[in-house]
């Protein structure tokens, strides 16, 4: 009985165990190609509503390298799933899912898990302006200590300021829209999205809507299930024009009313 517990025969053993995994894998990579194939057609189909429609999986969205850092927490790491980009209403925009968190194992933290919708503003903001998740004592702390552009400001809605925080480095014209349609919105965000807190980013022509959530927002059954529109098609459709619907509304916050209305 011991001598299979001897060296030669552990690596033995470790041998066949790499050899079955990697058989697994090689079954598993044609499968998981013909799902994504399968993906990269039927998605813009999908979302046939969306004008110039385009689809990739798993790409570095050329908007997030304009995404204002202050809108989420300190992050490191960074993934991409589903990227859709097109014009919707007019106005181009981008909608990725991503993972930001900073760590791994047990000490990972996560900064931000769903959607972030990229998109053009009506008029562009003379500089930076977020409405990020309250920070807590410690980070206020630290950020003190420390010189930055970044300014607070306050919305005068007290269920807002308990749970956001809004920074600029241009207060004069953020102030006008933190205690007017940046509050106006929030506060319709925190009513019609049940999930996570949302967060908004401006910057120059560009804005910024995410929307947590832990859930995959388009996923879709097995090759080997067939696909039931009620059931995975519909809530797609009805996820992406949502959040397009709010983006819609967000781009505004910087407009003039003649503009906006």
């Amino acid at each position: 009985h011991e001598q299979w517990l001897s060296t030669p025969h552990v690596f033995l053993y470790l041998g066949g165990m790499v050899a079955a995994v990697v058989l697994y894998f090689q079954a598993l990579r044609p499968a998981t190609r013909l799902q994504q194939s399968f993906r990269d057609t039927l998605l813009p189909m999908i979302f046939g509503f969306v004008r110039d429609v385009r689809y990739q999986h798993g790409a570095r969205p050329s908007s997030f390298d304009r995404m204002p850092r202050e809108t989420v927490a300190a992050f490191s790491r960074q993934s991409f799933d589903d990227v859709i980009s097109g014009r919707y209403e007019d106005f181009p925009f981008e909608l990725y899912e991503a993972k930001l968190w900073e760590g791994s194992g047990k000490s990972e933290t996560t900064a931000f898990k769903g959607v972030i919708v990229a998109f053009e503003t009506i008029e562009p903001f003379p500089g930076t302006l977020v409405a990020a998740r309250k920070a807590g004592k410690v980070t206020h702390f630290f950020r003190g200590m420390f010189a930055s552009k970044m300014q607070e400001l306050s919305s005068g809605v007290d269920d807002l300021d308990d749970t956001y925080e809004f920074r600029t480095d241009n207060v004069e014209a953020a102030r006008p829209l933190v205690t007017g349609r940046m509050a106006q919105a929030l506060a319709w965000l925190r009513e019609t999205w049940p999930y996570d807190q949302a967060r908004v980013a401006l910057s120059g022509s560009d804005g910024f809507l995410l929307m947590p959530r832990s859930k995959n927002f388009f996923e879709l059954p097995d090759i080997s299930q067939p696909i039931d529109y009620n059931a995975h098609v519909a809530p797609m459709i009805t996820d992406l024009g949502a959040m397009l619907a709010t983006a819609a509304l967000v781009r505004k916050i910087g407009a003039r009313d003649e503009v906006s209305g």
